[in-house]
């Protein structure tokens, strides 16, 4: 049974969510507070976060900055807030998805599954004992690592999926569609601008790395291509 982790300062909302988890069948813990939840985190094994941004103590972007220290488990950020910033900021900061309240049962579940799905996808893979290399980059799909000139770099899960389906069909350009599916699945509910911000990440990243021979490039009406 999948075990997930709700982290929220409103007792109301974590029993929403409690009570839409468990008839979805998860086992569910709960936090109040961010330095609770990267405390809870450090000792026991979850299979993903549920992560409010707005919490006393330690709200949930130093929250999200202080997990992925030490921990790639998949985070679904919760705002209140609509705007593009909070979601550019979410998406950039390591978070895997978000949500915006209020928020119905159908939408949580289909995030839930997608990511959870994306993780199970992510073990199978470390099974092949893979390794991807292109213009000097390696990608280890058994630690999910990418070194590139003996030099290891951060990405998060998404932008290490993405630079693996890049990497596999490269000189193809491939639809935001062909991204999400690869990457969250059909039941993925968001939109284009996700994959837009993690493509960008991607890319400061490759760039600030000293990355040069492989570059992202934009097809205008497509997608996105590796060439």
């Amino acid at each position: 049974m999948k075990k997930i982790l709700i982290v929220d300062d409103e007792f109301e909302m974590r029993q929403l969510l409690r009570i839409y988890l468990l008839q979805d069948n998860y086992q569910v813990d709960e936090s109040d507070n961010g330095q609770d939840a990267f405390e809870k985190v450090k000792k026991d094994d979850y299979d993903l976060m549920i992560l409010d941004v707005m919490m006393p103590i330690m709200d949930g972007w130093r929250t999200l900055e202080e997990v992925r220290k030490i921990s790639n488990i998949p985070i679904i950020m919760l705002t209140a807030k609509g705007s593009i910033q909070d979601k550019v900021t979410g998406l950039s900061s390591g978070a895997d998805d978000y949500l915006v309240k209020p928020f119905d049962e159908a939408e949580l579940l289909a995030r839930v599954n997608a990511l959870l799905r994306r993780a199970h996808n992510q073990e199978e893979n470390m099974d092949q004992h893979e390794v991807l290399k292109y213009e000097g980059v390696i990608l280890n799909l058994t630690a999910r690592e990418v070194t590139y000139e003996n030099q290891k770099l951060n990405l998060t899960p998404t932008e290490f999926d993405l630079l693996e389906i890049f990497i596999r069909h490269r000189g193809k350009a491939l639809s935001r569609e062909q991204l999400v599916e690869h990457i969250w699945g059909l039941e993925f509910m968001g939109e284009d601008r996700t994959v837009d911000v993690h493509v960008k990440n991607l890319r400061l990243k490759l760039k600030a790395s000293g990355i040069d021979k492989l570059s992202i490039k934009t097809v205008w009406g497509i997608g996105y291509k590796v060439e």
